[in-house]
């Protein structure tokens, strides 16, 4: 390994004690390649095969925890002990590549397919006429913070070595937060305070799970996202107080989700500065961060964790485009890393059929593809 990139291959130590064997996590990707029941599929453990060798953390696709939460085709399940089997077979394959298997647990809420919920209805914090979405009665929420703890349960039987909250990307977790997605009057919104209620909850509900079974080196994190368009979409300071009751829970990380490891702050603190800076201070060394955010090579990687702003590195895109990535840079291969998908070379990637078809498609959220020139990442 070139010495220059030993910074990324430092151990870390959690709070609980767990030791991260380097600085480099796998970011969870959709790959949309489940089984319709949520289970494993050959294509699915193809794309996963290497791909964890010598990443300090990998951070699986975004996991059901309930079925009317269902937002992509192939999405796998942590809903029943019938995906145990499933679930098992996915910590195995990534602990056996010598990464620690950290399951993200999901529900889309609004954001879940209708046609995908077999008749069951679209719930949200509230109604939502454009995405068949309802409002969740009061009665209703409960069930879903336990629908969290469940998967985390099964998580713990199936021997990974923790779970991430899914608290981003406008997904249920994140509407609950955000006053563009909540406007209920009950204790569940209105007041920052409220909006805040059932992202706690659910860190509470996964941690009392965690106390139960025993496992202190069970790990848990959080991941969210910091800002949001429109009038009333989260700001930073609405970002800063989350972290504020972040900090104070037994969590083991926080990780932002960002297109732009480096994007300027959009409103509600210095737009001067980057968004990864301003966490990072927030936070203010209680709980280590987890940056990501068009990072492709290793010497962009490498200058992002200088910056600072993160005890861990983030990569997504990048370890489709190069399945054994962390191997060519601890190899002293790094030359080799690229930065394009080649659509002549399916075979090199493992990428799953519709994961394949959609990145064709050149879409933005996607890798780029050699010789199109127009790909952009989008900017939230």
């Amino acid at each position: 390994m070139n010495p220059k990139y030993n910074p990324l291959f430092q151990p870390y130590t959690l709070n609980n004690g767990v030791e991260i064997k380097n600085r480099l996590t796998v970011a969870p990707m959709t790959h949309y390649a489940s089984n319709p029941d949520g289970s494993t599929s050959a294509e699915e453990l193809a794309f996963l095969q290497g791909r964890a060798q010598n990443f300090g953390l990998f951070i699986t696709a975004a996991t059901l925890v309930s079925p009317e939460g269902k937002a992509f085709v192939g999405q796998p399940y942590a809903i029943s002990e019938r995906n145990l089997p499933s679930l098992k077979c996915v910590a195995q394959t990534i602990q056996a590549q010598g990464a620690k298997a950290i399951l993200q647990i999901h529900h889309g809420g609004q954001l879940a397919v209708h046609n995908l919920l077999g008749g069951a209805d679209v719930v949200a914090p509230c109604a939502n006429p454009q995405r068949h979405a309802r409002a969740l009665n009061e009665e209703e929420i409960p069930a879903l913070i336990q629908a969290f703890a469940n998967a985390a349960d099964l998580a713990i039987q199936a021997g990974f070595d923790g779970v991430e909250i899914h608290g981003a990307n406008n997904y249920l977790i994140q509407q609950f937060f955000s006053a563009a997605t909540n406007r209920r009057q009950d204790q569940w919104g209105g007041s920052l305070e409220n909006r805040l209620r059932f992202p706690l909850a659910v860190v509470d509900a996964v941690n009392a799970v965690k106390v139960r079974s025993g496992r202190d080196d069970f790990i848990i994190g959080y991941r969210f996202s910091p800002e949001e368009p429109g009038e009333n979409g989260l700001t930073m300071q609405d970002t800063f107080a989350l972290i504020d009751a972040l900090v104070q829970k037994p969590l083991q990380y926080l990780h932002v989700s960002l297109w732009d490891f480096y994007k300027n702050v959009r409103r509600g603190a210095d737009t001067a500065l980057t968004r990864m800076q301003l966490l990072h201070q927030r936070i203010g060394g209680k709980l280590p961060l987890i940056g990501v955010g068009r990072l492709f090579t290793a010497d962009q990687i490498l200058a992002a964790y200088q910056t600072g702003w993160a005890e861990f590195i983030a990569v997504g895109k990048a370890v489709m485009m190069n399945p054994d990535l962390a191997t060519l840079i601890a190899d002293g291969h790094e030359a080799e890393i690229v930065s394009e998908i080649d659509p002549n070379r399916a075979d090199r990637y493992r990428i799953p059929s519709n994961l394949w078809a959609q990145n064709m498609q050149h879409l933005a959220y996607l890798p780029p593809v050699k010789g199109n020139s127009e790909w952009q990442a989008v900017d939230i």
